[in-house]
């Protein structure tokens, strides 16, 4: 269950990155969306309706759990950015997986949203300084942590639920991917 659950492992943050293994961070923003979208592309409903692991989230409610917790982190960051050492709001994200939004709205929301969500976090990012990477936040989950380990967590969170969708589409065999 382990591997269905964390595909990817368990999140575990480099500390002091350099400049350059930030903007390589920084470059796989864009790629996630598309992973994404190359994932759902001819899903059905039934498909979208599917839950990724027994007892676990369908794919629908993965792709809106993705786009508000990537919502959730744009604005913790932007905090970190602006408040010194704030601390991050949490949320209750097995409640608003139950949330109508979740089963009803068609995926296309969220990935809309995403997408765009993600090319505002990208201008962001391109222009901060190694310096900005090290302010920090509080957080309910990991504690306190600098800018470069929540935008490590942002990146891998992505990964991590779209390896969960990948894997169940290839237990499945619905598609080639």
């Amino acid at each position: 269950m382990d591997q269905i659950k964390y595909p990817i492992g368990q999140f575990q943050p480099k500390n002091n990155l350099s400049n350059d293994e930030i903007i390589n961070l920084i470059k796989q923003i864009p790629e996630l969306i598309k992973r994404l979208n190359t994932l759902l592309i001819g899903l059905e409903q039934y498909q979208l309706e599917t839950p990724y692991r027994p007892n676990g989230w369908t794919v629908r409610q993965v792709i809106h759990h993705l786009a508000d917790n990537d919502m959730n982190a744009y604005l913790r960051f932007k905090r970190g950015l602006t408040e010194n050492n704030p601390l991050a709001n949490t949320y209750r994200e097995d409640s608003w997986g139950e949330l109508i939004d979740y089963k009803k709205l068609p995926v296309e929301n969220s990935l809309s949203l995403i997408e765009i969500l993600h090319h505002r976090f990208l201008v962001l990012l391109k222009e901060l300084s190694i310096e900005d990477y090290k302010r920090t936040i509080q957080t309910e989950v990991l504690g306190i942590i600098t800018l470069e380990t929540a935008i490590q967590r942002f990146i891998w969170h992505n990964k991590h639920h779209a390896s969960q969708i990948e894997n169940l589409i290839r237990r499945e065999k619905w598609k080639d991917i």
